[in-house]
């Protein structure tokens, strides 16, 4: 993992700085303006560029098996008439949006959405707070991935105060039940991932997003108070697996402090939710256990920790 924190962090600036220097020819070749980029970088800086490239284009490899597969699981549920729901929750800058790309990247745009539900409207406000997720679920044949969904209600919003103890109280004491209610026709998939990223990894992040032109739209106000409210979100992580965790309706927890793990391990775990036809007989799908921990098993770790240090670590 610090392999990885090392190349995100590595030569890019010192390059773009370089590449900034070198004319930008509309009519050169670009393979030659590489080359001159190149030739103007010390021999270390050239290595580690050369090193950044094949590690994600290696990571790219890595994925694409286990991304074909999930057009074939995609082809199933067409065929099956079956509807798969995938929750992406967890703290702000976990990851979910970029394993959301890497999930879909290759799949069939007509039998997928990605939903990503903003601030509800006045009129949602005076409404039960599922029915806008609930007009979101998937039809026959269809995944929905949600960036954010209805579990904002058992996070953010008690955190930020942007609900009612009342309302949080009442949400966690139904939420369990809706859902079983939505898999009780046996055709609907609940997948329910909690994306957890260290204290250090997310205020790294929320530096690249503050200081990067293209990431500055990802800081939001709520990011601005995560590192602050750290303590109080752990705390809301904690209910929330304490309560809503079942054999039925189960929560996975993403360790995602390494992105290209926590993408490839998703992956797996949204392979081998169900059966599909068609299933490569090579290909791992094994969880690794450092990355994937079931709700119930980080339940107890967490439980352990305030056992032990009399606070929770993660």
């Amino acid at each position: 993992m610090a392999a990885s924190k090392e190349r995100s962090q590595s030569a890019r600036p010192r390059i773009r700085e370089v590449a900034g220097r070198v004319p930008a020819d509309g009519s050169a070749n670009l393979k030659k303006r590489v080359r001159a980029v190149i030739d103007k970088l010390p021999t270390r800086e050239a290595s580690k560029l050369l090193e950044e490239t094949l590690v994600a284009h290696y990571q790219g490899e890595e994925l694409k098996p286990y991304q074909a597969e999930l057009v074939k699981l995609q082809q199933h549920l067409e065929r099956t008439g079956g509807k798969m729901m995938v929750l992406m929750d967890g703290r702000d800058a976990s990851g979910k949006g970029g394993t959301i790309r890497r999930v879909t990247r290759y799949m069939n745009e007509k039998r997928y959405r990605v939903v990503a539900l903003g601030k509800p409207s006045p009129r949602q406000l005076t409404e039960l707070h599922m029915k806008r997720y609930i007009e979101q679920f998937p039809t026959a044949g269809e995944i929905v991935l949600f960036d954010r969904s209805w579990y904002n209600r058992a996070m953010v919003e008690p955190v930020m105060g942007f609900c009612s103890d009342a309302q949080y109280q009442q949400f966690m004491a139904d939420v369990v039940g809706y859902e079983e209610s939505f898999i009780a026709d046996g055709k609907t998939l609940l997948l329910k991932l909690y994306f957890s990223v260290s204290k250090e990894e997310q205020a790294r992040r929320f530096q690249r997003r503050k200081h990067d032109a293209l990431r500055q739209w990802k800081l939001s106000e709520v990011d601005l108070q995560a590192q602050e409210l750290w303590d109080s979100f752990t705390e809301a992580k904690f209910r929330l697996l304490k309560q809503t965790h079942t054999p039925r309706t189960p929560w996975f927890v993403i360790r995602s402090d390494d992105k290209h793990l926590a993408r490839l391990e998703t992956i797996k775990l949204i392979l081998g939710s169900l059966r599909y036809r068609g299933r490569s007989r090579t290909l791992d799908l094994r969880l690794n256990p450092e990355v994937v921990i079931p709700g119930d098993v980080e339940l107890r770790n967490m439980i352990n920790q305030r056992r032990r240090h009399g606070k929770f670590l993660y």
